[in-house]
């Protein structure tokens, strides 16, 4: 390879881990502001607080993959190739995947109720869709850079 390719090369391998890890330092901080408010929300005690994150993040995880495979999904019944039947059968499977996303809600509030109080879980509920609406407007909020 010419020394010249090779320097292009390595310049874009270098920028991309850059935006990779700036989407990961995004990301930590969305989740850490998340957890603080949450925390501060619920007023934990501190034995409430250690049982109740294990749970919290385990059923965030199994939410985020469903959401994931959803997604998924999603765009493939964009695909304009993509038969009829093919497109029916990817939105059965989203309607079976919503419920169990339904079943996984129900699931874990009778967990959480072992770990946190009643208001404390419509306190949770609450909390997270607020956290949602400001991160949207806040997202809303910036510059759109690069697009015109």
């Amino acid at each position: 390879m010419k020394p010249r390719t090779i320097l292009l090369f390595g310049l874009f391998l270098l920028l991309s881990q850059v935006v990779l890890a700036q989407n990961r330092n995004g990301m930590q901080r969305i989740q850490s502001a998340k957890i603080a408010l949450i925390t501060n929300r619920l007023n934990l005690s501190p034995e409430q607080s250690q049982q109740f994150w294990a749970v919290y993040n385990e059923y965030e995880d199994k939410k985020m993959e469903l959401r994931k495979s959803i997604r998924a999904l999603n765009a493939e019944t964009d695909n304009l190739t993509t038969t009829d039947e093919r497109i029916l059968s990817s939105l059965k499977e989203m309607m079976n995947l919503r419920q169990r996303e339904v079943d996984l809600d129900k699931d874990y509030m009778n967990r959480f109720l072992k770990v946190i109080n009643v208001r404390q879980l419509a306190e949770l509920y609450k909390t997270e869709q607020q956290f949602t609406r400001m991160l949207i407007e806040k997202l809303n909020q910036r510059p759109n850079k690069g697009i015109k």
